[in-house]
């Protein structure tokens, strides 16, 4: 397994030559440029600039590890929907054009204080994956849909998203949530989605999540992936980075 960041929210106000710089001086291996963020990797940069972002980090000991969207498909309102859809797939485009394997999505609500059914939320979300998925795999980027939102976040909910969405190029992003544990165990709702992890995020690793017991389970899956650390901004960032790649190496067995 391999370590690096998310940009949410320790890297939010770097620009791209000082992220980079400070991955590499801490060593972590990658990144996954959340939108809206200083480093400014946006759907807005013309050709010339993503050649130029693409050339950056193929010139670094960094990779880019995905694009984090804030994309999602419960919306009631179907021009909301479709509004949605069509940036995730712009979105898309730019993930090819910079060589990048993934984006993130998310589900991150369900309307049933407006009188629609759960049930009806989640295949919605599922349906509209699909489409995004399809589009996204001639271009040879992946969906990874995070584990997400108040109720969303439920393994038990994802599953049936994924079972929903039915796609062969739609993935989960394992967000360690605590919702993950049953009776203390995140054994069952791991094995449920294991077939569908392609993204890992972490987040504080002194915190009272089993990290030990994840990374045993991705390790006895195969998983050969990225865990990346999504954890608050720091005035004193590359100690704080050098502390935590020493932990999750002995907590992760690398």
């Amino acid at each position: 397994m391999k370590l690096g960041i998310v940009t949410y929210n320790i890297g939010k106000d770097w620009d791209l030559d000082t992220l980079i710089a400070n991955c590499e001086e801490t060593g972590f291996d990658g990144v996954e440029l959340r939108t809206t963020h200083a480093h400014g990797v946006e759907v807005e940069l013309s050709a010339a600039e993503r050649t130029a972002v693409r050339k950056r980090f193929g010139d670094s000991k960094v990779e880019i590890v995905g694009l984090g969207s804030a994309f999602e498909y419960d919306a009631i309102d179907p021009e909301e929907l479709k509004q949605h859809i069509e940036g995730t797939k712009e979105y898309i485009r730019l993930a090819h054009d910079l060589g990048v394997s993934g984006i993130k999505v998310r589900p991150n609500k369900i309307h049933v204080d407006e009188g629609v059914e759960i049930e009806t939320t989640l295949e919605q979300i599922g349906v509209s994956l699909a489409e995004c998925g399809e589009f996204a795999r001639d271009l040879g980027v992946q969906i990874r849909l995070e584990v997400h939102g108040r109720t969303t976040s439920d393994p038990v909910n994802i599953r049936k998203i994924m079972d929903y969405a039915d796609h062969d190029n739609v993935f989960v992003c394992w967000n360690s949530n605590m919702t993950d544990l049953v009776d203390g165990s995140i054994d069952g709702n791991f094995a449920s989605l294991q077939e569908y992890i392609r993204l890992v995020h972490i987040t504080e690793l002194w915190n009272e999540y089993p990290w030990s017991r994840l990374f045993e389970l991705l390790r006895q899956s195969g998983y050969t992936g990225f865990c990346l650390a999504e954890i608050p901004a720091s005035a004193d960032a590359i100690r704080l980075m050098c502390y935590y790649r020493a932990l999750w190496r002995a907590l992760a067995g690398n």
